[in-house]
């Protein structure tokens, strides 16, 4: 699985994916830190990732009708990153069957 973890999530969370096997890099490994949200999820969409991200407007972006990308939307309060990353440990077999169902939008609680 391709992951890009935007920026308001911390690198070690890209470094969690990666070491479990998963392709991912951080919106600052590709420059993109400072692109606005149609360039990211343009830019995840053509290159086939599943972005993994806080902001709420990939949500509008991921349900668009023409969109193919796929998002996690987190929606885990404020927290540590270990505290995040044990989140996605938890959660990652959950995460992988939804995409391989086809699920464009998954929300990590």
């Amino acid at each position: 699985m391709k992951f890009l973890v935007d920026n308001q999530l911390p690198v070690a969370l890209a470094r969690f994916l990666t070491s479990q096997g998963h392709d991912t890099r951080h919106v600052l490994d590709l420059k993109l830190e400072e692109a606005d949200d149609s360039a990211i999820w343009n830019f995840t969409a053509a290159e086939g990732y599943t972005l993994i991200s806080k902001d709420q407007d990939f949500l509008h972006l991921a349900n668009a009708s023409a969109s193919s990308g796929t998002f996690i939307w987190v929606r885990v309060g404020n927290c540590r990153k270990q505290a995040l990353i044990a989140a996605f440990e938890r959660s990652l077999p959950d995460i992988l069957a939804a995409l391989a169902e086809g699920q464009r939008v998954i929300e990590l609680r």
